[in-house]
């Protein structure tokens, strides 16, 4: 699927957890109390490290490569997580009402990168926020080439002249699209027609109607760099923009075509890649308990998590994708947005 989006999560009921700490405290004083009797330390350390992933609650950010989709790649940190925490195990497994959940807060696009916004336990009900607020994000536009993904990893369906667009011609135009402004989705994203996503009506050759325009917002776009028929962008927008769209937009405008070459998340509401997003190599349940402690004060106070009746109440929803210690459940994503 095209790289230049950004997708938000659809609404969807989560199952609640009840609270594990109870539950883990006891399973740490069963394992202290068996590592006794055997002198082992091991089943300790496993143990203790399970309670503390099972306790973490809040969100934080990830860097995301190219490469993998955002799904693989949050199923790659629960499994790296788990493997740390020695889980799951048979004694875990078991245990049905522990679940370790985690969800994302707006998805990218295999061929970009950049930040993405993940939720920890009790924090995936504050990612619904998190999709709301505004986005960052550098595009590398190429003129004179269009394609059906209007981005690079599709196939190039037309191509015409630039020869004749200066820098002046792109930065006189970007005004057009700032503010608020009416935008048509791509056919290769994950709007949904009768359940499946649109992108996946398109590979399989069927026909698909374009959607209408829909109001969008864009709260500025600049030209950072201009070398033909390559042409960089820094754009700042809102829920619900594609910038795939808004790269071929302007190619049109120009007279000419263009699609999007590489993309960038570089900001997601409060996160930003070069402060918050951790890489791969921190993926470690300590880290993400230090990384969640700083992104505390990123959060509103009202948005944050407190106990209550709400809590465990139907009402709370938010699409994210969850663990059990016995098996691993997805819930397909339905709407999009960037």
């Amino acid at each position: 699927m095209a790289a230049a989006e950004t997708e938000v999560v659809s609404p969807l009921i989560v199952d609640t957890a009840p609270d594990i700490s109870e539950s883990a405290a006891a399973s740490v004083a069963a394992a202290v109390t068996v590592a006794a009797r055997t002198g082992s330390q091991a089943p300790v350390s496993k143990a203790a490290l399970a309670a503390k992933l099972m306790s973490l609650s809040g969100v934080f950010a990830v860097h995301k490569p190219k490469g993998p989709t955002s799904a693989e790649l949050l199923n790659r940190l629960k499994a790296k997580l788990l493997a740390e925490a020695g889980m799951p195990s048979p004694e875990w497994n078991k245990r049905q009402k522990q679940t370790l959940k985690v969800g994302h807060g707006g998805t990218l696009d295999s061929a970009a990168q950049g930040v993405l916004v993940v939720g920890i336990g009790r924090g995936t009900k504050m990612l619904t926020s998190m999709l709301s607020g505004s986005k960052r994000y550098i595009a590398i536009g190429e003129l004179g080439k269009a394609t059906d993904t209007l981005d690079s990893t599709g196939k190039v369906t037309d191509e015409k002249p630039y020869d004749k667009i200066t820098q002046e011609d792109i930065e006189g135009i970007l005004q057009k699209f700032t503010g608020n402004i009416m935008q048509v989705p791509p056919l290769y994203s994950a709007l949904k027609k009768d359940g499946q996503r649109l992108s996946t009506l398109m590979k399989r050759g069927e026909a698909v109607e374009a959607r209408p325009a829909r109001p969008v917002t864009v709260y500025s776009i600049s030209l950072l760099k201009f070398q033909p028929p390559f042409f960089t962008l820094d754009v700042e927008c809102g829920g619900g923009f594609y910038i795939r769209s808004l790269v071929s937009d302007i190619g049109k405008e120009l007279s000419s075509c263009a699609n999007v070459l590489e993309l960038t998340r570089t900001k997601q509401g409060p996160f930003t890649l070069a402060q918050h997003a951790l890489p791969e190599d921190r993926w470690t349940i300590d880290d993400i308990e230090r990384s969640l402690e700083r992104c505390t004060s990123l959060v509103p106070e009202e948005l944050t998590f407190k106990k209550s009746k709400s809590e465990n109440s139907s009402d709370q929803v938010l699409r994210c994708e969850y663990i059990t210690l016995r098996e691993t459940k997805r819930e397909d994503d339905t709407v999009k947005t960037l």
